[in-house]
């Protein structure tokens, strides 16, 4: 209370009702991507040993790590450790900080970098010693700061900076060196902000945000959404038609606010809430079926369209995370060269990174979908036949000579009603493909046409609440 103030009772009150009312997520029936990394999972591991202790530095844990022999510690948002336990491995522990030393010693990531205004935040391995980030660094690097970007989203970012740098450090050490650069002198270290600090941070950020709607219009859609929600929880889902809604998105991203975009903070919020409150499927499954079963839980599937690197470098993650399975339809012409979309070229946006295909055969093993976008994005409705003859049965190829695709799923570009054509769609059916999908809005109820799978359009202006309702689907 001395140090927050007033702001200290609603925080704990907040803290007590996240912990106590918040209805668990459904991981535990997941088997999508990322499954492998849950906690179970490794620990089911043959190769590997998970202690659990409530002192890191007890007694007995120093003993289990001794008799272990390490090579090397691994230090992961782990408590300041002690000498008695960070010199056991026989070349040092090192440590994953999530900021730029020696400029930003100390906690929380991202935060005190973004107070002080800077252009970008740093990621730091260095190794551990007895004061607090003060070790030999053994790598580090940057991650820029866009234009939207916000306190949790490079958090995020962070996290999977870390994970690649920490992976790095660790392969120069098993080929037998030992990379370490010691700190320049001078530096800060900081501590964890007030609940005041943390609130002036968040009002400035927001206000660099682009304007939503209006409040009384934000209010009036999340009484919808709560009550469309609830009145599904409490027996609607009964009584009105089955459905599955079928997600799209195109860029995640917090260089630009548009109607293709949704932020990064924004989609990590936005799998979360769907493995809390959803069902989710894989489009595989949603081109199975035929007749939609009844859920107590709104059925959705998330599908991306395009092909844009960030999808690679900010949704992929979130994916993985919350064991969400997602497709992703790509133009196998402009992925992998610096050609840009139509549709880019006409907004002036500036040259925006592509997937590789190396990214795309990442993704595919991990279990992702990949699927078709055409070969260079084109309107099949205005292109004369022999031109999209040649784009779907083109890129059909490039995704299974690349990516040893089978069974290929394909999304026209632009999506309208208007961009495709019944002529059009038996070429679809010709070439091999084993669905469609359209990008107009609305839900696909009762069943599911395979070749007329309808999606909605997800972009930053949605809250939380807004698309929550879009995932029950009711209009």
């Amino acid at each position: 209370m001395r140090r927050n103030g007033w702001r200290w009772i609603p925080y704990q009150l907040a803290d007590l009702w996240q912990r106590v009312f918040t209805p668990s997520t459904h991981a535990g029936e997941s088997c999508g991507p990322g499954a492998e990394f849950s906690m179970a999972a490794l620990a089911a591991r043959p190769n590997l040993r998970v202690l659990k202790v409530v002192d890191i530095h007890a007694r007995e844990t120093i003993d289990d790590v001794r008799a272990f022999q390490p090579h090397v510690g691994l230090s992961l948002a782990a408590p300041i450790l002690r000498r008695e336990l960070f010199a056991i491995p026989a070349v040092g522990t090192v440590n994953l900080h999530k900021g730029k030393v020696p400029d930003y010693r100390g906690m929380p990531p991202a935060f005190w970098e973004l107070w002080n205004d800077e252009e970008s935040v740093g990621c730091t391995v260095h190794w551990v010693d007895d004061r607090l980030d003060t070790g030999e660094v053994a790598a580090e690097t940057v991650v820029e700061r866009e234009k939207y970007s916000t306190f949790r989203g490079l958090q995020l970012r962070l996290d999977e900076i870390g994970v690649e740098l920490m992976r790095h450090v660790i392969g120069e050490i098993f080929k037998g060196m030992r990379p370490a650069t010691p700190q320049r002198p001078g530096g800060r270290t900081y501590r964890k902000p007030t609940l005041a600090q943390m609130a002036a941070l968040n009002d400035k950020l927001l206000a660099l945000q682009p304007e939503r709607a209006a409040l009384a219009r934000r209010v009036a859609k999340s009484v919808l959404s709560i009550g469309s929600r609830l009145i599904w929880r409490a027996g609607v889902h009964a009584l009105v038609g089955p459905r599955i809604t079928v997600l799209l998105y195109h860029r995640v991203s917090d260089a630009v606010r548009d109607n293709l975009t949704v932020g990064t903070e924004q989609f990590e919020r936005q799998m979360a809430l769907l493995r809390r409150h959803c069902r989710v499927l894989s489009i595989e499954e949603v081109l199975a079926s035929q007749t939609i079963e009844r859920s107590s839980r709104p059925l959705v599937c998330v599908t991306f369209d395009d092909g844009y690197l960030d999808n690679y470098i900010n949704a992929v993650p979130s994916l993985l995370r919350h064991e969400i399975p997602a497709a992703f339809f790509v133009s196998t012409g402009i992925v992998n060269s610096n050609n840009r979309f139509p549709h880019d070229i006409r907004r002036g946006n500036p040259v925006i990174p592509m997937m590789q295909w190396e990214h795309l055969r990442e993704m595919h093993s991990a279990g992702f979908t990949i699927g078709s976008h055409t070969v260079n994005h084109i309107d099949c409705a205005l292109e004369p036949v022999d031109v999209v003859s040649d784009e779907l049965d083109r890129s059909l190829a490039d995704l299974r000579r690349e990516l040893g695709v089978k069974e290929c799923i394909f999304a026209y570009p632009y999506g309208g009603k208007q961009h495709m054509t019944p002529e059009r769609l038996e070429m679809v059916k010709r070439a091999g493909y084993s669905g469609c999908l359209a990008a107009y809005g609305g839900t696909n109820l009762r069943g599911v046409e395979r070749f007329n799978v309808l999606r909605r359009g997800i972009n930053w202006a949605f809250s939380d609440q807004a698309f929550l309702f879009e995932c029950v689907g009711l209009v």
